[in-house]
């Protein structure tokens, strides 16, 4: 029995660090159309979601039936056997989620919770079917496999009608306001908003009162049969609201829609949710409670009880809230999810973090032909006028400069969140464990997609993001319910042993992400220009300099190791230096597009000249350094053999040449100081001139027969590559030399 006390304490330890990163992950949920439209300072958001969180765990009461019922049949287990359960359930989605949340790609917790659950009760019941020697097909008794299934195909089902629902609400809305909004909102404003307030009313008051832990029967059911009322009486009081408002105020009515649907859907989410947190360690309470309560021996206690209504406690559900109210405001892994579903719906095009694969290039080629195709079938009028309704020129983010643009409009964020909103309370209300993740990511998605966010220039891009997301969606439920298979076999055998092992992998687990995440946020945080930085134009010039100093600094030790591995034949360093290569790539693109942001800057004493030689030369750079990677990880993984001693000497001649080379210009660049073009001219000149001598003696050891093709072939790759970077490294500084000049010359015209 102590065995038992002890899995119960340690379910409601779990259960603190499951809302953790729980709402790391979940935050995306209802942060998203709120922080891409920066409708408001990001406290003042986190406020609204935090009243919505406070308010919607009192909603979840009736959800938390599906972890004591929703999954397998608790009469058939006794009180240890479902405990082992929920143990290797809440060990599970802590490492799971937490995984999740350090690359910053948002995944379902309902999915998680419902696939541990199935994963871990599977297990548990084919070892009691096994030691009761009855047949596999037993296993239907055990298992809710109706209510699972219906579970299952509610999700899936989702992902498709949030997606359409989310891209045929957002075209009707931009027919009607179109990217100018301001005049169709004085006009059909009132009467839009009181049906976006009355759907978010309905669904969170009315619908969500069933699962209520503080309201009574009697209540539930005049609500239920006023329901009409209720709604005709909604839509009226915030019609004349939203009117008295624009006709006499300048207050923005779409600016207390998103906060308002924010508020509303951060109630859905922890009113659908929360199970997913702490449904798991309430059951196990529950069912201690109940075998306390049954009589006789406890841990041999039937949990039939358990497929009975139970009331959760309000003080409990709150504390639940308090914690992932404080999680909201101090994660930064909620950030970096909430970074993803914004990055892949914004309007405007700016830095893809995922790169084009062949599905999403076959998706965009058939969309295109489907396009072309039926556009043809529409008269050219129609076309016009669509085409009219969806003119981004002359809207008021045209004036704003891309460091402060929103990522999209008040209209599509509105839409997006009383969209999702109500599809997730409808869910909530019926009881099904929709997943606030599909629903919210898929209306953005379908928002943005019939906002023409997906553009010729970004829809691979996009959709590659998309399609990663939903696929890691689907690896979340398959290594959920194998994780939790694993870990429930293993404690049912060996009980306190693999519980204090699986604890302590879990903390290891977290601590080790978390130093991961760290390193990642360090990484994304020097990538962006900061808003300090854009102060004047010599401020962005200094820190357009300090991006480029830290970029070819990891450019030369890239390119040093690259070559001491090749030297040392060492096949595993040289794999990492060819990922750190391409890492570095991006890392180019990213500056490339910071140049064009700095470029797209407004406002007096921020207008900024640079050079051409710079976008170039910097993507030119960081494309023949992945190319020498290549080379040389491809010839060392195929066996090949190494370079001559000979050859290797030459190398690290040119190998230092043009460190030499790169760091005299980094160090005028660092220190300010003119930088000498002519002889840096020189000293390239007498590199290429050293690469030509060791091309002809290559030649010359080719015709006594005394080098391999292979390895010809390498040598001469590296040589060709090494003038490559010496050149683009010299258009570079030319560049920066040019841009600086010019830079003076704007700001000594403006004295």
């Amino acid at each position: 029995m102590e065995l038992v006390i002890f899995i119960v304490v340690v379910l409601f330890g779990l259960a603190i660090s499951d809302l953790v990163v729980g709402v790391s992950n979940d935050a995306v949920n209802f942060l998203n159309s709120a922080v891409g439209s920066k409708v408001a300072p990001r406290w003042v958001i986190m406020i609204f979601a935090s009243i919505g969180i406070l308010v919607g765990v009192t909603f979840s009461s009736g959800m938390m039936e599906v972890a004591r019922k929703g999954i397998f049949h608790p009469q058939q287990f006794v009180m240890p056997e479902l405990l082992i359960i929920f143990l290797a359930v809440m060990l599970t989605d802590i490492m799971l989620l937490d995984l999740f949340n350090t690359f910053g790609l948002p995944t379902s917790t309902t999915v998680s919770i419902v696939f541990e659950l199935l994963g871990a009760a599977v297990a548990v019941s084919f070892i009691k079917i096994h030691q009761a020697g009855q047949s596999l097909a037993e296993i239907i008794n055990y298992i809710n496999t109706a209510k699972a299934l219906a579970i299952i195909m509610g999700i899936l089902l989702s992902i498709i009608v949030a997606f359409t629902v989310g891209a045929i609400i957002q075209y009707i809305s931009r027919l009607i306001f179109t990217f100018r909004f301001e005049k169709g909102l004085k006009r059909y404003g009132a009467l839009w908003g009181g049906f976006a307030m009355s759907a978010i009313t309905y669904f969170i008051l009315i619908k969500g009162a069933k699962g209520t832990s503080f309201m009574t029967a009697e209540t539930v059911a005049w609500i239920n049969s006023h329901t009409g009322i209720l709604l005709l009486a909604s839509l009226v009081t915030w019609a004349i609201i939203f009117e008295v408002l624009l006709l006499f105020t300048r207050v923005n009515i779409l600016k207390i829609i998103v906060l308002i649907g924010t508020l509303s859907l951060a109630m859905a989410f922890a009113a659908n949710d929360l199970v997913n947190f702490i449904g798991v360690p309430l059951a196990g309470y529950n069912a201690y409670q109940v075998s306390l309560h049954a009589g006789g021996n406890p841990l041999f206690a039937n949990m039939a009880a358990l497929a009975g209504k139970i009331k959760s406690n309000t003080w409990m559900l709150l504390i639940a809230g308090a914690v992932m109210s404080l999680t909201l405001w101090r994660s930064k892994k909620a950030q970096s999810v909430t970074k993803t579903t914004v990055d892949l719906s914004r309007q405007d095009e700016a830095d893809e973090r995922f790169e084009a694969s062949f599905l999403s290039r076959a998706i965009v080629r058939m969309g295109v032909s489907f396009s072309e195709s039926y556009m043809k079938l529409i008269p050219h009028k129609i076309r016009s006028a669509v085409a009219r309704r969806f003119d981004r020129t002359n809207t008021s983010e045209n004036g704003v400069d891309a460091s402060h643009q929103p990522s999209f409009d008040l209209i599509r964020a509105s839409v997006n969140l009383f969209t999702a909103s109500a599809l997730i309370s409808l869910g909530t209300s019926l009881k099904l464990p929709l997943s606030t993740t599909y629903v919210t990511f898929m209306v953005a998605m379908g928002s943005s997609f019939a906002d023409r966010a997906w553009d010729r220039d970004s829809a691979v891009y996009r959709i590659s993001g998309v399609l990663t997301v939903v696929a890691g969606w689907f690896v979340t439920a398959l290594i959920a319910s194998t994780v939790a298979m694993i870990f429930a076999t293993f404690i049912f055998y060996f009980r306190f042993p693999a519980i204090v092992l699986l604890i302590a992998l879990a903390i290891f687990l977290v601590i080790r992400t978390h130093k991961i995440h760290q390193k990642r946020e360090l990484v994304t945080e020097g990538e962006e220009i900061s808003a300090e930085e854009l102060q004047s134009t010599w401020s962005v010039y200094k820190a357009l300099g300090n991006k480029f100093n830290t970029f070819f600094h990891s450019y030369l030790d890239n390119f040093n190791n690259l070559l001491i591995a090749l030297f040392d034949e060492n096949r595993k360093k040289l794999a990492k230096e060819r990922k750190i290569s391409k890492h570095i790539k991006n890392d180019a693109r990213v500056l490339v597009e910071n140049i064009f942001s700095v470029l797209q800057l407004k406002g007096e004493g921020r207008e900024v000249e640079l050079s051409p030689r710079l976008v170039w030369s910097l993507r030119e750079s960081a494309r023949h350094l992945k190319e020498l990677a290549d080379i040389c990880s491809d010839h060392i993984e195929n066996q090949h053999k190494g370079l001559l001693d000979v050859q290797k000497e030459e190398v690290r001649v040119i190998q230092s040449q043009i460190s030499d080379y790169i760091l005299q210009g980094l160090n005028a660049m660092q220190q300010d100081e003119k930088i000498q073009i002519d002889q840096l001219l020189q000293d390239g000149s007498a590199i290429k001139e050293s690469i030509n001598n060791f091309k002809k003696n290559q030649l010359k050891r080719i015709k006594k027969g005394g080098c391999k093709t292979r390895r010809s072939m390498l040598y001469l790759g590296i040589l060709a590559q090494s003038e490559e970077i010496c050149d683009q490294a010299g258009e570079f500084f030319k560049g920066y030399a040019e841009t600086k000049e010019l830079i003076g010359n704007t700001v000594a015209a403006k004295e």
